[in-house]
């Protein structure tokens, strides 16, 4: 009977100290925080995500293409961008500009609807302005998206924007850079999303055999 009180007794106090070890939980906060992280949305979208040169906001990206000439390029890439001025989402604006078959070199301009929120109540949209820019050359190819603006509400109350003013990471990201401003912000995510799609559908262009 004693021995089984004394065993009783020594294991009292291993209990009460494994319930209330604390040695584990700033690596448990830690492994939290790093989840809340990995889950913030914006984190894509903060600062560096749209970048200025001289002042205005110029997406810019080196395409490799390897074992394809400046000419080949240029045929992919004019193909492509003829293609997308007559897409659903286009308006009666989107239109090569240059084509340039000695310099190998395509601008082309686009105006689109660029959708915010699409239900069966509401219809939240801008017009979408901005430029392609492609600069062939033996190997890849330098393309830039600029001259960004944005037609906002034109039923209602129309609001004419520029990107410069308004989806920059001054005008766009919170001080703390952990989130967007409400406004600003939507057109901020869905200009990023578009620029993404298209410079990765061209480099997928580009590098098909």
């Amino acid at each position: 009977m004693k021995k089984l009180f004394f065993t009783l007794l020594m294991l009292v106090p291993m209990t009460l100290w494994a319930q209330d070890n604390t040695w584990e939980r700033p690596e448990v906060d830690e492994q939290e925080e790093a989840a809340k992280a990995k889950e913030n949305p914006d984190a894509k979208y903060l600062k560096g995500a749209v970048p200025e040169v001289d002042g205005k906001v110029v997406f810019a990206k080196h395409i490799n293409a390897p074992g394809k000439s400046a000419a080949q390029i240029y045929d992919i890439l004019h193909k492509y961008l003829v293609k997308m001025t007559k897409e659903k989402n286009q308006l009666e604006n989107s239109k090569l500009v240059t084509e340039d078959t000695q310099k190998h070199e395509l601008v082309a301009s686009f105006e689109e609807w660029l959708v915010f929120k699409k239900t069966a109540l509401v219809l939240d949209q801008t017009r979408f302005y901005y430029a392609i820019k492609a600069e062939c050359k033996n190997g890849g190819v330098d393309v830039t998206m600029s001259h960004i603006r944005y037609l906002y509400e034109e039923q209602r109350n129309p609001q004419r924007l520029v990107a410069e003013g308004w989806i920059t990471d001054k005008d766009a990201v919170n001080k703390k850079n952990t989130r967007l401003y409400p406004g600003s912000g939507k057109f901020r995510r869905k200009t990023v999303d578009r620029k993404d799609f298209l410079f990765n559908k061209f480099e997928s262009l580009l590098n098909e055999n």
